[in-house]
């Protein structure tokens, strides 16, 4: 599957893609944001790459990567997450990585999440997407509300880090 954007592709994770997301799953400098905990082996990422081959898709397990790889130069930038889908209220959360910081502010993120969303609404038939953001991460507010996601609500000392608690504020968008 590969879904264009302007200046992105978003392309179904392939068994290539292992050791890409072997370095980013297990960069603990994003942890903080992304909300692991703990490392991944090769093995538990090879059988995640495994099960995102289902022709089932995110329906039947509610969640779908994709692998977000700029169209002039093709290479892997980042990966772009539709997870919680539930297909009875046809809502899905949404979570984005662009991995690399030369890669980032240059409008990939914004059209990989401009495209996801023209995807959920077009093909999954989703009513609305919403994602959890740090209240301390400009970038990434920014971001989502550019792309029409309007905060709901702020959980107070949500998050915690080696620095203390922080706030995570919700975000929704309502796909027409």
């Amino acid at each position: 599957m590969n879904i264009e954007g302007r200046t992105i592709r978003l392309r179904a994770v392939e068994p290539g893609d292992v050791d890409l997301m072997y370095a980013w799953e297990n960069d603990c400098a994003i942890w903080p944001v992304s909300g692991t905990t703990e490392p991944f082996s090769r093995h538990q990422l090879e059988r995640f790459a495994e099960r995102m081959q289902d022709p089932a898709g995110v329906l039947c397990g509610g969640q779908l990567r994709l692998i977000i790889e700029t169209l002039l130069h093709p290479k892997a930038v980042g990966a772009i997450d539709l997870f919680e889908y539930d297909p009875l209220h046809r809502r899905g959360g949404i979570g984005i990585l662009i991995y690399e910081p030369d890669d980032r502010g240059r409008g990939y993120a914004s059209d990989a999440v401009e495209t996801l969303c023209r995807y959920a609404h077009d093909t999954l038939h989703a009513h609305q997407l919403w994602c959890n953001v740090g209240a301390d991460n400009e970038a990434s507010l920014r971001l989502f509300r550019n792309a029409g996601f309007t905060p709901i609500g702020v959980k107070r000392d949500w998050l915690w880090r080696p620095d203390g608690y922080h706030d995570e504020v919700m975000l929704q968008k309502i796909l027409e």
